[in-house]
């Protein structure tokens, strides 16, 4: 399993770590029954706070993608079926939306701020066929 982060990337490490993982079952490179690293292997390879992978895998645990047995590791679980891959890319989203928002809120921005930046963002998306680049105004 090859996970790689982009440490300059605005998405947090623990969702770029489920969304290669969910990536990887998907294309197969991952099958049923396949180990997956320890946490603390995954953590040191990637140069990540153990927390950050230990989240991840919770997640992805939670979903039902992967089985971590105690004393045993973790393994990945059959390719995910339509219905759960859309729900865990639901949760990935959510995920995204919280962290936005909780930054936000930290920084004093109201809620009617953080929407009316959002659906403007989202409407030049839909417009141009691409999502606003960043940096762009």
């Amino acid at each position: 399993m090859n996970v790689e982060i982009d440490f300059r990337s605005h998405v947090p490490i623990y969702l770029q770590i489920i969304e290669q993982i969910e990536r990887q079952l998907a294309e197969g490179i991952l099958g049923p029954g396949d180990q997956l690293p320890t946490v603390r292997q995954l953590a040191a390879d990637l140069r990540v706070n153990f927390n950050t992978v230990a989240r991840a895998y919770r997640l992805l645990d939670e979903a039902g993608v992967i089985s971590t047995q105690q004393g045993r590791g973790t393994y990945a679980l059959e390719r995910l079926p339509a219905d759960r891959r859309a729900g865990l890319r639901k949760m990935t989203l959510e995920e995204m939306a919280r962290s936005f928002l909780a930054d936000a809120a930290r920084r004093r921005y109201s809620p009617d701020e953080a929407e009316a930046v959002v659906r403007d963002l989202t409407g030049r998306w839909r417009k141009e066929g691409k999502p606003p680049a960043d940096g762009e105004s």
